[in-house]
């Protein structure tokens, strides 16, 4: 080998060793996880990337707990969880902000749906609410906008949990949130255009956690719940299913899937992501 060449090989092995680890991770990048419309993120926040994580395993839901503390929106379980620096802003809407324009318009590229964001109020419902409401209005091309019975559906959809405020949100001329409603809103006529979603504590109302055969009393009132939001185009989510990876949790999910409840609630990604794709023939179109 002349000198000539080696040394050429040795500034060529230099640049390649001084690259920037982004250049060499956007090569082998992976590929954009497909969507799957059924797949919501509980307690999103707790993944070692909030947001991320969700997005590259194809959840279209994710939910964020806030807490309105000295005018700043922390995200967080509990008021011990939270930390300066994490809020709404920096966690979830500057994020999907990025991604939106990185993709298009749309947060996963060819799905027109939005993608919802389930900001769940942990105090002072109405002031947090209110201060909620100043942000998101900082992100309105993004996001999705009620204005009395008409809905403007953009790459992200708000929807409001918690301690809700309800008359407060029922008095906007103007929306950038909805409300997540309970089974009491079910047939009262409240209109999916301002109770998009009805939310409810899965042991409100089943006592089977996925042992045996579901008891039939208890399947009839699931698919009844289902049918009933469906009609008045609301959709569901149950929270505090069974989630503990076991075959208990995947006959809880396969009841859920069978009832075609919305959004199946998981801390669990990977595990949720590998059972829709091999149960739920929407994500395997989409795969």
């Amino acid at each position: 080998m002349t000198r000539r060449i080696a040394a050429l090989l040795g500034l060529l092995m230099t640049a390649f060793l001084l690259a920037p680890a982004g250049v060499a991770s956007a090569a082998t990048a992976p590929p954009e996880a497909s969507p799957l419309s059924r797949a919501h993120a509980h307690n999103d926040y707790e993944h070692t990337r909030p947001l991320l994580d969700a997005l590259d395993h194809g959840f279209t839901s994710v939910e964020a707990d806030v807490y309105l503390i000295g005018g700043e929106l922390l995200v967080g379980h509990d008021l011990t969880d939270l930390q300066p620096g994490r809020t709404l802003q920096s966690l979830y809407l500057d994020p999907l902000v990025q991604r939106v324009r990185e993709h298009g318009g749309e947060v996963y590229s060819g799905r027109d749906e939005p993608v919802q964001l389930l900001v769940d109020i942990k105090n002072t419902g109405a002031a947090t609410y209110t201060r909620i409401d100043q942000v998101l209005r900082q992100y309105r091309p993004t996001l999705t906008q009620w204005s009395g019975g008409a809905v403007k559906e953009r790459a992200v959809s708000v929807v409001i949990s918690g301690d809700r405020p309800r008359a407060l949100m029922e008095a906007q001329k103007v929306r950038l949130a909805a409300y997540d409603g309970r089974l009491a809103d079910l047939g009262s006529g409240a209109p999916a255009s301002f109770v998009p979603l009805i939310s409810s504590n899965w042991n409100s109302s089943f006592t089977w956690q996925g042992v045996g055969p579901m008891p039939e009393v208890e399947r009839a009132r699931l698919h009844s719940i289902v049918d009933t939001a469906h009609a008045d185009g609301q959709r569901v989510r149950f929270w505090a299913t069974f989630d503990v990876a076991s075959d208990a949790r995947e006959a809880v999910w396969a009841e859920l899937l069978a009832a075609d409840v919305d959004h199946i609630n998981t801390d669990d990604l990977p595990g949720l992501r590998t059972f829709l794709l091999a149960h739920d023939t929407e994500a395997q179109a989409a795969a």
